[in-house]
């Protein structure tokens, strides 16, 4: 379950798009500048929103001003080492390893397993960067716990003059990247519950409809569920739907190690036209970036969290090897047959693996209202101020979580095909956060007065952004290219020849 939290340090020129939590730093750290009294912290990791007590107005902590109130109890809540380790497994071990062995596929089976693991270790690299950038800000502007958003804004006020400019829209592009995020999360979700619950019915039921169908169906399914206002109700859930993954992965595991062919079947590279897609598959799975600095805000001993042996390296370790094994294992077994998720290529004929596509459509169903939590809670307060009566506040943020649950059906069915909308998602959205904004922080943090990074540490950093951003380009291009291509597979009806009937023509290689 791709999942993050957003906060609000200072007040900035350009417009705020971040809802907060309001927390007060103590006063030996704060300046004396009012407007930095506070740090504001957004909602808690959607991860871990099963562990999570969140009053039942959201308004307590969803503030837009600084206040002077007491901490809440979202900031008073403090997490074990063990919490954390789980909560960082949860937030990035989601849909994005069912679809492991199609990342291998489009890179073969030793370049694309070995890549997972590259891929995997910058990403690890860059989540260190970001945390000890962030604390490194921190101690010498003297401000409390901050996140991804928040770091970058500081880094730029603080950083060289030539790009202080840009301080005022730098949390706002970290939030929007981080809400493509989520917004494509829910896109792929919603398609991925359609298309197993297809798959699932298609074996009792003699009809085959369309995908839009689905589509429409889960989604009418999704609204109701989605006007859940209060997170606290929707903790059950959440601890439900983890449960229902664990089971469903140590099923297809089993699956998989049986009857493997040798590994001289499947070839050990590709030709490079895929690898964008490899990209972004890949980089989709590493979603966790934005729970980083939340996890490490959140808990008892934060000195845990780092170093190469804490925390994130350990929780990182198990993750990469988890991906990679699954993309190993996945592609040995199914080959070029492997689909957008490894669920679609289990035999639908017995019940165990039918139970499967079950658990994870209910896992992700659930999981759909809590990704959408965090657009919701960034879109919502930019409303809200317009409406003055309590009633039309809540028939508004009504009305909004229903327009983006049908705006993510609505995406889902002009691409309805999984593979490559996790693809673009991934090049889109995942690489700029996970290997491009870090990297960038790290130069901006100690390339300030005063501060020093050696010249290998700045040839590092614009290695890997550049290879970020080559990686966001390319396999953005490519991944709307290979949408665009479905689209052109579609034959036209053909109006002037009636001798043929429509239902010769083949439509079996389009999208709808």
């Amino acid at each position: 379950m791709g999942d993050s939290e957003r906060t609000h340090l200072l007040s900035s020129e350009g417009p705020d798009l971040t809802p907060r939590v309001e927390r007060e730093v103590p006063r030996g750290n704060a300046s004396a500048d009012p407007s930095r009294h506070k740090v504001q912290n957004l909602h808690p990791p959607l991860s871990s929103l099963d562990s999570v007590e969140v009053p039942n107005n959201p308004e307590m902590y969803m503030s837009n001003s600084y206040t002077n109130s007491q901490d809440s109890p979202l900031d008073r809540l403090k997490i074990s080492n063990i919490q954390s380790l789980m909560h960082l497994l949860k937030g990035n071990i989601g849909t994005g390893i069912l679809a492991m062995p199609i990342a291998v596929s489009y890179a073969g089976l030793w370049v694309g397993s070995v890549g997972i693991l590259v891929l995997g270790f910058l990403a690890t690299h860059c989540m260190h960067m970001l945390l000890n950038c962030s604390t490194h800000l921190r101690r010498r502007e003297r401000k409390g716990p901050v996140d991804y958003a928040d770091t970058f804004h500081l880094s730029l006020i603080s950083g060289p003059k030539s790009f202080r400019w840009f301080a005022g829209a730098g949390r706002v592009v970290i939030n929007i990247f981080l809400m493509m995020t989520q917004f494509g999360f829910c896109c792929v979700y919603i398609l991925f519950v359609a298309t197993n619950i297809k798959q699932l019915l298609h074996t009792m039921w003699a009809g085959d409809p369309d995908i839009k169908i689905y589509i429409v169906a889960v989604a009418l399914l999704l609204i109701p569920y989605c006007l859940i206002r209060n997170l606290v109700h929707l903790a059950p859930f959440a601890m439900f739907a983890n449960v229902l993954n664990t089971i469903g992965l140590i099923i297809i595991f089993q699956y998989i190690f049986q009857g493997l062919p040798d590994q001289s079947v499947r070839p050990a590279d590709k030709t490079y036209e895929k690898l964008p897609l490899y990209f972004g598959t890949a980089l989709f799975t590493y979603e966790g970036i934005g729970l980083v600095l939340p996890i490490e805000n959140k808990m008892r001993t934060p000195e845990a969290f780092t170093g190469w042996n804490g925390i994130l390296s350990v929780g990182m370790v198990t993750i990469c090897s988890l991906y990679s094994a699954m993309g190993w294992y996945g592609y040995l077994k199914f080959g070029d047959e492997a689909k957008g998720s490894i669920t679609l290529n289990l035999p639908t004929d017995e019940i165990l693996y039918q139970l499967v596509l079950l658990m994870f459509s209910i896992s992700l169903f659930i999981s759909f209202a809590l990704q959408l939590y965090v657009p919701i809670k960034i879109i919502w307060p930019k409303i809200e101020r317009h409406l003055v009566s309590k009633k039309k506040k809540n028939l508004g943020e009504y009305c909004l979580r229903i327009i983006l649950v049908l705006f993510t059906a609505i995406v889902a069915i002009v691409v309805p095909e999984l593979d490559l909308l996790i693809s673009l998602v991934g090049a889109l959205a995942s690489s700029s956060l996970a290997l491009v904004f870090p990297p960038l922080i790290e130069i901006l943090t100690y390339k300030a007065p005063n501060e020093r990074l050696s010249a290998v540490s700045v040839v590092k950093d614009v290695l890997i952004m550049i290879f970020g951003a080559f990686g966001c380009v390319v396999g953005t291009w490519v991944s709307i290219d290979e949408i665009s291509k479905k689209f052109r597979t579609i034959t036209p009806p053909d109006t002037t020849t009636p001798l043929y009937p429509i239902h010769n023509r083949s439509l079996s290689s389009g999208p709808w």
